[in-house]
């Protein structure tokens, strides 16, 4: 029986199960914008606070940074890249599960992707947003962006288009921007609804001009229903596309441990991985603190425990497949990386890696552990802690011992190094939190179209 349609059962059209039955569409509407109409309460302003915090904290440590130079950082020679780079492909990464569940599972009819779908879009656009600040410092002078743009002038300075590093810029400002769109055309609906409940002047007119005019009638919905599916189209391109040309970063060199066509699938699977990982971690706390156990429920949370099980089973093979391969070519300078990660001085980032990635979500085998929330909560944050060491490994472990032994050094990140990491993961709460008390945090529009109570009728002649 197919349980993302209706069922007949005693003379009467059930609810498929992705909604309780007995909530009605004006529930929806009260429950959804309960956490904008309401006060803050005690765990948001703390979660806010450190959040700030930490982004103080950030940039405290930039402006010290662009004063006295990137050697604050334990980047050396020959491991130019070190932690940044590490957060740059990180947070691309976790930006993948948004677009998977808002575009893809839309295209596939997957109606279980309803009330998880606006989380995950504006958990992608507030991580790429952090990806973003990554690229940017490491440059060292941020402040003269200008020697990158190829624009005609007298110094003769082009951009080398051959550069994977550019195609980085095309491919993540792409994602941003459709991505951007793509939730924000969802919004729309829900952005007229909070309009029409406005009590205070200022809010109906901020909400009035975000939701363009929307009133709800048939050529509205006919519109809507159009371009998001078109939106859909073009965005669902872009989870094999961006993190593909990522990974092209560290593919297309020649240096023994990224010079892999295993890279592409590789990262993408890795990204989805990531990323459901991270939008587990977010709802588990969300429908929790904002009374959401309704709509977001354990079998929305079981769906995506099972796409991660899936993917890492993809990341395991893929990783065994690196090995195999680096073993197979009978390449000195491979087998030698690889086995200098299994044995090297950072050993322990692959066994951590591996353990995180590869051995816990295999706890997704048993139904009833894919259905407790402390597991799962467990879980994801193990493989999120488990991919960024994956990120750490691959850039690290294959630049500190070159081809020559005289270049070989550690890398051994910096207290700056982590207080910059640390404002990153404040600067995605702070968005994310402030996301929650500006917008509706599920698809009211979407949540009411799978409810069939207002409709519920006798099953003759149906």
């Amino acid at each position: 029986m197919d349980k993302d349609h209706a069922i007949v059962q005693d003379g009467q059209i059930q609810s498929p199960g992705w909604v309780k039955d007995e909530i009605d569409c004006r529930r929806v509407t009260d429950d959804a914008l309960r956490p904008m109409e309401t006060m803050p309460g005690k765990l948001w302003s703390l979660g806010i606070l450190l959040a700030l915090a930490s982004i103080g904290l950030m940039l405290a440590t930039l402006v010290y940074q662009f004063r006295v130079g990137i050697g604050i950082l334990g980047i050396n020679h020959p491991v130019g890249w070190g932690v940044y780079i590490t957060n740059f492909v990180f947070w691309v990464g976790i930006g993948h599960a948004g677009t998977l569940i808002s575009a893809i599972l839309l295209l596939f009819r997957q109606r279980w992707r309803n009330q998880i779908n606006r989380t995950a879009e504006a958990m992608t656009v507030f991580a790429v947003i952090c990806a973003g600040l990554f690229p940017l410092i490491h440059t060292g002078r941020p402040w003269l962006p200008f020697f990158l743009i190829p624009y005609p002038n007298s110094r003769h300075l082009w951009v080398n288009f051959r550069s994977p590093l550019i195609w980085d810029v095309f491919a993540v400002s792409t994602y941003l921007t459709v991505s951007a769109i793509f939730w924000y055309q969802g919004l729309i609906p829900d952005l007229a609804t909070v309009r029409d409940r406005a009590k205070n002047r200022v809010r109906k007119f901020i909400y009035g001009i975000l939701a363009v005019g929307w009133r709800g009638s048939a050529r509205d919905w006919n519109n809507y229903e159009r371009a998001y599916w078109q939106f859909a189209w073009l965005a669902a391109p872009l989870v094999l596309s961006v993190h593909s040309i990522v990974s092209f970063d560290f593919a297309v060199s020649l240096i023994p441990g990224w010079h892999a066509t295993i890279f592409p699938p590789y990262f993408v699977a890795g990204a989805i991985f990531s990323g459901m990982a991270m939008v587990v971690t977010l709802i588990v706390i969300m429908r929790k603190s904002f009374g959401m156990e309704d709509y977001i429920t354990l079998r929305h949370l079981e769906m995506m425990n099972k796409v991660i099980l899936l993917t890492s089973l993809m990341v395991g093979y893929s990783y065994a497949m690196e090995f195999f391969v680096a073993w197979y070519s009978e390449e000195s300078y491979e087998r030698f990386v690889f086995m200098n990660r299994l044995m090297g001085p950072y050993r322990w980032t692959i066994l951590t890696m591996l353990f995180c990635n590869v051995v816990v979500p295999q706890i997704f085998w048993s139904k009833r552990a894919r259905n407790s929330i402390p597991v799962m909560f467990a879980v994801s944050i193990c493989v999120n802690v488990g991919m960024w060491f994956e990120r750490f490994n691959i850039i690290v472990t294959s630049l500190h011992r070159d081809f020559l032994p005289a270049n070989w050094d550690n890398y051994v990140p910096t207290r700056f190094d982590w207080a910059v990491t640390l404002g990153s993961f404040g600067l995605f709460f702070t968005l994310f939190l402030l996301f929650i008390k500006l917008f509706p945090i599920i698809s009211i529009a979407e949540t009411k179209s799978i409810l069939l109570k207002p409709f519920r009728r006798k099953a003759e002649g149906t």
